[in-house]
């Protein structure tokens, strides 16, 4: 029996389905390209390479997504946050989600719901190029109105309406990556606010109790960046929320709120610290999450600074114990009106952050989820 609501992030990019993705990962087989060529760089922390004991899989194949569907459910994991993209007007890396997991026959047996990843494509995903052009913008996360209304129509109608998707409220929760980008796809956040509120008369309109917005969180900060003309440059972070109407917030992973560099216990400390602090500061919900690691130099030539070590599975567990600390003070208080906790991740093997198994941990993440948050 599960206690909690735990749900990993997935990133949809191991699979060669989706044409698009040959401009990053020319192999066609998706960013298991980049994984494969992985080596011991010699530097504090390093833990490759490594192999995914399921093989190099296609995601976007419902049989795949079958045994890891069944997979997930027996070790806790009861929702998967899809990562979703949508460039050059139209979308992108859907394939996992809708030929992958809908498809499979137990897809019912979990939930699932959306984190629009708005944020711009650059260069990163491409090794070839990532160590010296990360500036350059493939294509932009930035939308405008019209084609926000078409999302709207579109993620209701495939999505939303779908009996497994996850819901806080009765209402579908869709969660939006990069807060900036989304207030300039209205060009303000005056106009963004009458987005949203058009998003939720849609849901209504569709048959739905309504929408649940969630943001993902980057600390608490100031809009300076906005237009001298909008109502709400200068504002902090958690006036945005309410302006906008913003039902509840989480992290992506822990580098939202804290430094991800480091030992694993002291991340973590220092994010539990952090968002404790962050919660006082906002009137919405704040949904924790549990990240299993972080080092992207799977990405780069170079050895890039910013490395998480000692995250072993029996430290991935404590990691565990002291959010679930933090979301039962959370939910006895009042200020989680649900017990749901996000993980980063499912399958984020570039970022090394994933509970999927490997020849090094084996299932150790997975059993320590299991251990910690459900109950036989």
């Amino acid at each position: 029996m599960n206690n909690y609501d735990i749900a990993a992030f997935v990133w949809p990019s191991y699979t060669g389905d989706e044409p698009r993705t040959r401009i990053f990962w020319p192999e066609g087989y998706g960013e298991w390209q980049t994984v494969k060529a992985m080596s011991d760089k010699g530097y504090k922390g390093c833990r490759w390479p490594r192999k995914p004991l399921w093989g190099y899989v296609n995601e976007a194949d419902d049989k795949v997504m079958q045994m890891q569907i069944d997979c997930a459910v027996s070790y806790g994991v009861n929702v998967f946050i899809y990562d979703w993209y949508w460039y050059d007007n139209r979308p992108f890396l859907e394939n996992c989600l809708n030929d992958g997991f809908l498809k499979a026959k137990n897809n019912k047996d979990m939930k699932f719901c959306l984190m629009w990843a708005n944020h711009n494509a650059t260069h990163l995903w491409d090794k070839r190029n990532s160590d010296t052009d990360l500036d350059t913008v493939i294509w932009s996360g930035v939308v405008t109105p019209e084609i926000f209304s078409q999302i709207c129509d579109r993620t209701i109608e495939k999505y939303f309406l779908k009996d497994n998707y996850y819901c806080i409220d009765g209402c579908p929760v869709y969660m939006i990556f990069d807060i900036d980008n989304f207030i300039r796809s209205f060009g303000s956040s005056d106009e963004c606010k009458k987005g949203i509120e058009e998003f939720r008369q849609k849901c209504i309109a569709a048959g739905l109790k309504g929408l649940h917005l969630q943001i993902v969180h980057w600390r608490n900060r100031v809009f300076n960046w906005l237009e001298d003309n909008d109502s709400q440059k200068g504002v902090t972070s958690a006036e945005m929320y309410d302006y906008l109407g913003v039902d509840s917030v989480t992290n992506y992973n822990w580098g939202c709120s804290t430094d991800f560099d480091g030992e694993f216990n002291d991340v973590c400390d220092n994010y539990v610290s952090a968002i404790k602090k962050e919660t006082e500061k906002l009137n919405v919900s704040y949904y924790p999450n549990i990240s299993v690691g972080w080092d992207n130099n799977v990405r780069f030539n170079k050895i890039m600074p910013g490395v998480v070590y000692n995250n072993t599975p029996e430290n991935f567990r404590l990691a565990c114990e002291k959010i679930k600390a933090f979301a039962d003070e959370s939910l006895d208080n009042g200020d989680m009106k649900v017990p749901f906790i996000t993980v980063n991740s499912w399958n984020e093997w570039t970022e090394t952050s994933y509970l999927q198994p490997d020849d090094l941990y084996g299932y150790g993440y997975l059993k320590a989820i299991k251990d910690v948050f459900t109950e036989e």
